[in-house]
């Protein structure tokens, strides 16, 4: 499944692809807590990254973990104009998978995993296409 949020505007747009991960044990979602709000572990593809291979990088650098991606479940893409960054292009692919073992310290000192129950978690990712994804995670998890 994939859901596109705003309008795109004939302007030029900042593209990003992300692929991030929605660890669940439970009723809990481990997600990553930072000064901002709630963001899922995962972020940015760096140039020729393969998604797992972004998904596995980040969750050692912002949670020390070692990444098991298991399955694709939804992706989403926002256009809007952002204050720092101006118009601005997120495409974001979600994924469900675990985290394995904790190998390092966190590299990003701003960055702590928290687990949260998915009923106090809902609505308050910080942004809008992550609350869509985590519904949709949720609802696939079985």
């Amino acid at each position: 499944m994939h859901k596109i949020f705003g309008v795109k505007e004939n302007v030029r747009y900042l593209d990003r692809k992300g692929a991030y991960l929605i660890p669940i044990v439970g009723e809990q979602v481990g997600v990553i807590q930072t000064p901002k709000g709630y963001f899922f572990l995962g972020g940015g593809l760096d140039e020729n990254e393969t998604d797992e291979v972004c998904i596995e990088r980040e969750c050692m650098e912002e949670a020390g973990y070692e990444a098991l991606v298991q399955k694709q479940v939804c992706s989403a893409e926002m256009y809007e104009k952002n204050p720092i960054m101006g118009y601005f292009h997120p495409i974001q692919t979600y994924y469900l998978g675990k985290l394995i073992e904790q190998k390092q310290k966190p590299v990003e000192d701003d960055h702590i995993l928290v687990w949260i129950n998915y009923s106090e978690l809902k609505g308050k990712m910080y942004l809008k296409i992550q609350n869509w994804a985590l519904d949709q995670c949720w609802e696939s998890k079985e």
